[in-house]
């Protein structure tokens, strides 16, 4: 299977900060090229294509003599309502059976498809789930990365484009409750098994690791009902 081009991706990982993770507001200028590029880990030339495509698509505008900015726009932008869910019990535990019938089979084809640059990042936020987890300190993005590098590693469109709206609203709806002590425990044991079978390519192993770990949150989520 032809894998997406390398500007293709990163206009994919842009598309995600600003509309669905929401880390740049509209109206808000994007950090100098050579920087970004530099965070991201790309050319500048990859940079550009990325940044032109996500201005066809309404998503970033280009005003000369000023820069790159989000679009005022992208407040519009569909995102299936995830946003909302805050004390929306129902409808979470509803998005988090979404999670266990994709994510399982996202992790069996990272598995497959990642280069060795995108396996190397997914072991490296899953390293740093643990950390905070043992530090005591706050894992939503720690955790957040961990699975969209899964996904992205999938190159698969959809699934880049869905889990990182997931990720936000489930970060915002359950970072604290009842059942987080016991999810941040069965976390530790499931990421060591999921990292586990990555890194032996273990196709199987991974998804059903990933399988356990969902059921794990939503045994979580049901406890603070």
């Amino acid at each position: 299977m032809e894998k997406k081009s390398l500007s293709r991706q990163t206009a994919d990982r842009l598309y995600n900060i600003i509309v669905a993770e929401k880390r740049m507001a509209p109206g808000e200028q994007l950090p100098n090229e050579l920087g970004l590029a530099r965070e991201l880990g790309i050319s500048r030339t990859t940079l550009r294509e990325a940044v032109r495509a996500l201005t066809e698509r309404g998503v970033l505008e280009i005003r000369r003599g000023k820069g790159t900015f989000v679009s005022e726009r992208v407040e519009h932008l569909e995102n299936f309502g995830f946003d909302k869910l805050g004390g929306m019990r129902g409808r979470l535990r509803d998005l988090f059976e979404l999670r266990a019938v994709f994510e399982p089979s996202a992790a069996r084809l990272a598995c497959r498809r990642a280069t060795p640059e995108e396996l190397a990042e997914i072991l490296d936020w899953g390293g740093r789930v643990e950390a905070c987890i043992l530090a005591g300190e706050d894992r939503t993005r720690a955790d957040r990365e961990f699975h969209a590098a899964i996904v992205r590693a999938t190159h698969n469109e959809f699934m880049a484009r869905l889990l990182p709206m997931i990720n936000q609203a489930v970060g915002q709806a359950i970072r604290t409750g009842e059942g987080q002590e016991k999810l941040a425990r069965d976390t530790l044991r499931d990421h060591a098994l999921l990292l586990e079978f990555f890194r032996r390519r273990d196709e199987e192993g991974a998804e059903h690791a990933m399988a356990i770990h969902m059921r794990h949150s939503i045994d979580a989520l049901e406890l603070e009902e």
